[in-house]
């Protein structure tokens, strides 16, 4: 039996999902009404997430931060077994995670971070991508079971906030990607360039195909032999900038990124490689003697 906190889209579909393999489920929602609707297919809908817990092996949890999963795990308290794995699927900070899972070790539990890269029909057809980390045996007590949930099960170690983190470090670069999108749909506005021609660049020129390549320059910290040279790279911002201001169209993120462009060069690194850029980073990621 299980219990399931949190059914908006994506838990709602993962309780559609753990119903389907012939599950009990246990549901309760913040909005009943989310909840409520998950009636009809099976699932026992609960007002108080203590209630809910009770005689469950595993709760899940899939709420919107931090403060949330903390809200209502205390609520759920007097509910919980022991004996139960706490599986929480929720986006939250890093910092957050080795406290709560601090906090409920204390109280005798066992809580497990595993956030996912999902959408909600992922969710619901059991593919997409769950992280995982933490303490060994109970990564693997849990692991059968979520890798039902899942179509890749990514176990990224023994440290408790390793999968909150890298969940943050994959979303990230989602922001930056649709963030990067929308400076390039509007660019092409500003250049009379219509959206659909402009996506079409990419049956052609495949930008992903060159993120290892990338990395890989960067890590080994190979500024000196330049692809494309910052400040060849800040001449080609300019000109973006220049297009989008004539025709009342400003870019939004791409000034940032001129104006750290500008400070590198002012630093001596025109000539550097572009991913320049990751070198005050990655020094400060390097070990101190």
């Amino acid at each position: 039996m299980i219990a399931f906190f949190g059914t908006g889209l994506l838990g709602a579909n993962f309780v559609r999902a753990l119903l389907r393999r012939g599950e009990t489920v246990h549901v309760w929602n913040r909005t009943e009404a989310k909840a409520r609707a998950l009636e009809s297919e099976g699932a026992v809908v609960f007002t108080d997430p203590a209630e809910a817990a009770m005689g469950t092996e595993r709760v899940h949890l899939a709420l919107s931060d931090d403060a949330a999963v903390d809200d209502v795990l205390a609520r759920a308290l007097l509910g919980l077994d022991r004996r139960a794995l706490l599986v929480d699927h929720t986006t939250t900070s890093a910092t957050g995670t080795v406290d709560r899972v601090e906090r409920w070790n204390q109280r005798g539990f066992r809580l497990l971070h595993a956030p996912v890269f999902m959408g909600p029909q992922n969710a619901l057809e059991s593919t997409g991508i769950m992280l995982v980390s933490g303490e060994r045996t109970r990564v693997e007590a849990a692991r059968p079971h979520l890798e039902q949930m899942t179509g890749k099960l990514v176990d990224l170690g023994e440290r408790v906030d390793a999968a909150a983190a890298f969940k943050l470090l994959g979303n990230l670069f989602l922001m930056f990607m649709t963030t990067g999108l929308a400076e390039f749909f509007t660019l092409a506005q500003a250049m009379n360039v219509d959206p659909t021609s402009a996506a079409a660049l990419f049956q052609h020129f495949n930008p992903g195909l060159t993120i290892g390549a990338r990395i890989d320059r960067m890590l080994a910290g190979q500024w000196s032999t330049p692809s494309w040279e910052l400040a060849m790279a800040r001449k080609d911002a300019r000109l973006m900038e220049e297009e989008a201001t004539r025709a009342g169209s400003p870019l939004r993120v791409l000034p940032t990124i001129a104006a750290r462009m500008d400070e590198l060069i002012a630093e001596g690194h025109g000539m550097s490689d572009w991913t320049v850029l990751a070198k005050e980073a990655l020094d400060r990621a390097k070990p101190k003697r």
